[in-house]
């Protein structure tokens, strides 16, 4: 299952698992390319299915994926790709955009992994992973509620491998850099080692079979 699948990192991601003959199910608000990525991967010969929901949303976030469960079969990975980005402003300081921020960068991982987590400890098995971001290790100037919400997102994780070590499920952090989305897309400022989101999931799918 993949969260934010429709676009971007996401996007690229359920290709990349897809021709890896993984069964791909697929999460968004935006049912229409969702639905178009789904049928580009039954055409190809993979398996795909999608659910419409709002990842900030937790009644909704669970319900998508225990509904593509139910079409899929077992969730053996989660990857809780799902985030937006937004600049900080000082004048005036805007909280209410740093919660959304939150409720989807942070909260969103939270409410994807409560719909896969206890199936995968009863079976002894299964893999949590989440994409996070380098920004999560430094506040950035402007940037400050999103760096914030990544860094929520590297120590609850890093949490949950220790908690689960033993117990069958693994856990993996994506930390990127730039990668090139609709999300950086309008940024201004140089993005060093700039890549493109095909190459980006390329390199995450051989870290999460690591």
């Amino acid at each position: 299952v993949i969260t934010g699948a429709s676009s971007g990192i996401g996007y690229a991601l359920a290709r990349e698992l897809a021709s890896g003959k993984c069964h791909v199910g697929l999460i968004a608000r935006r049912g229409e390319r969702l639905e178009t990525l789904t049928k580009e991967i039954n055409a190809a010969g993979g398996r795909a299915a999608f659910a419409v929901a709002d990842i900030s949303n937790r009644e909704q976030t669970v319900a998508a994926i225990h509904g593509l469960r139910d079409q899929l079969g077992p969730v053996d990975l989660l990857v809780a790709n799902a985030g937006i980005g937004s600049p900080t402003s000082l004048e005036p300081l805007d909280p209410e955009l740093t919660e959304r921020v939150f409720r989807v960068n942070t909260f969103g991982v939270v409410y994807a992994v409560e719909a896969v987590l206890p199936e995968m400890l009863k079976r002894g098995q299964g893999h949590l992973a989440a994409v996070s971001s380098l920004a999560g290790y430094a506040g950035l100037p402007g940037e400050s509620g999103y760096c914030a919400s990544k860094a929520a997102v590297n120590v609850y994780l890093d949490g949950l491998r220790i908690h689960l070590r033993d117990r069958g499920v693994e856990v993996t952090t994506l930390c990127p850099g730039f990668v090139r989305t609709p999300m950086t897309a309008p940024n201004k400022f140089h993005m060093p080692w700039l890549i493109d989101a095909d190459e980006a999931a390329r390199r995450m799918v051989r870290a999460l079979a690591r």
